[in-house]
């Protein structure tokens, strides 16, 4: 099994990639991964669409601003916040709103579920990382969040049959990187920049 720092320290954003095609058995393993990620109250509030055809990637890089990356890409994964799953998720027996986001208000539901899209999303572009996969997430893209591109979201939000309770909140798109593969030496800020002991500014 990889050493899971050193498969995050050694995973980069790559907009370039080779012909190579992904097998199905390891885009599986990708989103099998996602699947399995850590969700609150166990709402697992996501969904995902692999997108291997030229037509969708065709069209999500049209909402993606035309990135090419995502045109370009041997597949994508378009990751959906689903506001539907806190309905569906039977815990209507929680009444504290702390625990339960749905007895909150529309936007910090919303903020929520955004939120939780963040664990699948790493853990499957940590699994591809894993198997010599590159990847990259597009933030960039017209969305109810960015509010830009409103026709464009609305067609690719009907294409994909989504309905008006379900967000793109990310797209990750997904290749081999051209040969030979370069390794990373990540820009980050120094460990006590970041870490603290206890209180904001004392050491570890």
């Amino acid at each position: 099994m990889n050493d899971i720092l050193e498969v995050i320290s050694q995973r980069k954003s790559v907009r370039k990639y080779s012909d190579k095609h992904i097998p199905d058995e390891d885009l599986r393993k990708i989103l099998e991964a996602g699947r399995l990620a850590p969700s609150w109250m166990n709402v697992q509030s996501w969904k995902f669409i692999l997108v291997k055809s030229q037509e969708n990637k065709d069209l999500l890089s049209e909402l993606s601003i035309g990135q090419q990356q995502v045109k370009n890409a041997d597949a994508v994964i378009v990751c959906i916040a689903d506001l539907n799953s806190w309905d569906e998720a039977n815990i209507t027996n929680i009444q504290n709103p702390a625990l339960n986001p749905a007895l909150q208000c529309e936007n910090a539901l919303k903020i929520r579920t955004l939120e939780q899209v963040i664990y699948p999303v790493s853990y499957m572009m940590l699994e591809a990382e894993s198997l010599g996969i590159s990847s990259c997430i597009i933030g960039a893209f017209g969305s109810e969040i960015s509010t830009i591109l409103p026709e464009c979201q609305t067609k690719v939000k009907e294409h994909f049959g989504l309905n008006e309770k379900q967000i793109i909140s990310t797209i990750i798109t997904m290749g081999y990187e051209p040969e030979p593969k370069q390794m990373v030496r990540k820009e980050r800020k120094d460990f006590n920049e970041v870490v603290s002991l206890e209180r904001l500014g004392n050491k570890f």
